[in-house]
């Protein structure tokens, strides 16, 4: 099959530090090559890939506040896909709106995967208006707020399944990976740890729109013994922290649409401690791989037994539901049923069009 990969271009595809839709789309991509399928990558001209890379820029465009120059970068990127378009049985958009348009204009069957929250007002007037685009959720809590929108499938994210290495034992601490801002709730997990006992390694990045919040809110409590701020991590300095960490702590408070982290803390054999928001209750199977809490007594339980949790079968959970195998095979469907539907609609209006010239 050949199929388009259309990434933002905010981020290397895969990232070098914090960005979970283009590590999912470099894991998709590679998977797809992998099984012999003819991938471009439409994506930042850093991006490392075995599939052809086509970029409108040089480097990842990692915007600074207020700076819209990304709109002119995305702008090329469409119109060199709008290009390339005929060649592909397929395009793969990963781009969140700006694409919209456009992609109901091309004559090529399309998809988009959804990666963010949907609760947003805006979204279900824009969704009604594009109504016949072809969606893919990530959980099926992502797209409750949009139910009426028009969903292929969902396809829960996948890693390969030799990116992070099974650790039976453990060392002393809790992890927290991920952004510094307010949804991600860093204080709990911090709290968490300190009433626990238990030291906390934290590797998160921190956003210009969560500076403030960053020094007047979290920085304090990078004083307490228990606290090591890595700063935002590598992915080789994050599979050291969840490989051997008791826990990885993910107390958000926000509809989280999938958490990427908590597959890669599975696949090293970790277990989850998370509050019941969004996607964990699809991702974390309860007193089996993990917990799952609705406050903050329940939660330092938890975090008190965490122990009694098998690191083997976490793993397992990981292998059986979480690898970018099961992930490339699930989008293979859906690439498949988007073509038929294609198909189908282009063959309707063939037969509208033979029908009213015999009329006529």
């Amino acid at each position: 099959m050949k199929i388009a990969q259309v990434a933002p271009l905010f981020e290397s595809v895969p990232p070098r530090g914090y960005g979970g839709t283009e590590r999912v789309v470099s894991y998709l991509t590679e998977e797809l090559v992998r099984q012999g399928h003819e991938v471009t990558l439409y994506a930042a001209g850093d991006s490392v890939t075995e599939a052809r890379l086509v970029s409108p820029v040089e480097k990842s465009i990692r915007p600074a506040l207020g700076d819209i120059s990304w709109m002119a970068y995305h702008a090329m990127q469409l119109d060199m896909l709008c290009r390339d378009a005929p060649r592909f049985d397929i395009l793969h958009f990963h781009t969140d709106i700006t694409h919209l348009p456009l992609a109901r204009m091309l004559d090529v069957p399309h998809v988009t995967t959804l990666h963010g929250r949907l609760d947003l007002p805006f979204l279900a007037p824009l969704y009604g208006h594009f109504a016949d685009t072809p969606l893919v959720s990530i959980s099926e809590a992502q797209r409750k707020p949009l139910p009426e929108a028009r969903w292929m499938a969902t396809v829960h994210h996948g890693l390969p399944d030799d990116l992070f290495s099974f650790s039976p034992e453990a060392d002393d601490y809790f992890a927290f990976v991920g952004r510094i801002s307010r949804e991600k709730r860093l204080d709990r997990a911090i709290e968490i740890a300190e009433r626990s006992g238990v030291p906390i390694r934290i590797g998160a990045k921190i956003d210009d729109a969560d500076r403030l919040f960053f020094e007047d809110e979290i920085a304090p409590l990078f004083s307490k013994p228990c606290v090591t701020y890595l700063g935002e991590v590598s992915q080789e300095e994050k599979r050291k922290l969840l490989e051997r960490a008791r826990a990885l702590l993910l107390p958000i408070d926000w509809p989280e649409p999938f958490g990427l982290v908590m597959i890669e803390a599975l696949s090293c054999g970790t277990p989850v401690i998370a509050y019941r928001n969004g996607s964990v209750e699809e991702i974390i199977d309860d007193g089996v791989t993990g917990f799952i809490v609705d406050n903050q007594e329940q939660a330092v339980e938890a975090a008190l037994r965490i122990d009694s949790i098998d690191r083997h079968a976490c793993r397992r959970a990981f292998e059986d539901r979480f690898t970018a195998d099961r992930m490339a095979r699930d989008y293979l469907r859906v690439y498949e049923l988007c073509i038929r539907a294609f198909d189908e609609v282009s063959s309707m209006a063939v037969r509208a069009v033979t029908a009213k010239r015999t009329i006529a």
